[in-house]
């Protein structure tokens, strides 16, 4: 099956990569993450996230325009959690170009981390797919969220203290006194 692989940073794509590429799967990174913030982090985590596309022959399609603006307009919206539209409005773009690269199905390396809602990007992913006809391709990449961590570590890639936006920036360094 090809499958489109929506990437938040290489840290994260390292196991999935790996673990559908093991399963037989034909993949297409995709980056598109609107959510990143500031613009030097969203270029240091694309900037790592190609070099290591390269390393491993890993197709790349980039969507880079750095849609904060809109991002914050959505993540803000008091009826919806925060995460939830991040995932929606990232999943939304991902699925439409899988459909114009003629994939199979769709689905993120947002679920390899523990740190992730991870039920909600499921839900999110299948009501994506409901909505627009791109299957969502449902794994639990967590198991190898910790094999990802140590080969990053050793390729000496990149890797972020926090999720990307800020108010998980906030939330990381502003600690409740």
């Amino acid at each position: 099956m090809k499958i489109l692989l929506h990437i938040c940073c290489g840290p994260c794509s390292i196991f999935p990569i790996a673990q559908l590429r093991e399963m037989g799967h034909q993949l297409e990174g995709f980056f598109f993450n609107p959510n990143i913030h500031p613009f030097k982090e969203f270029e240091r985590r694309l900037d790592t996230l190609k070099e290591y596309a390269a390393a491993v022959a890993l197709p790349l399609t980039v969507d880079g325009r750095y849609l904060l603006e809109d991002f914050l307009k959505e993540a803000m919206r008091s009826d919806r959690i925060r995460c939830e539209s991040c995932y929606e409005m990232r999943f939304r773009i991902a699925a439409a170009m899988a459909k114009q690269l003629s994939c199979d199905a769709f689905t993120s390396t947002l679920l390899v981390s523990p740190y992730q809602k991870h039920d909600l990007i499921h839900e999110v992913g299948e009501r994506v797919a409901g909505e627009t006809g791109m299957p969502f391709y449902y794994v639990d990449f967590r198991p190898g969220w910790h094999l990802g961590v140590q080969i990053s570590r050793e390729r000496q890639m990149y890797r972020q203290p926090y999720c990307g936006c800020i108010f998980s920036e906030k939330e990381r360094y502003c600690k409740s006194k």
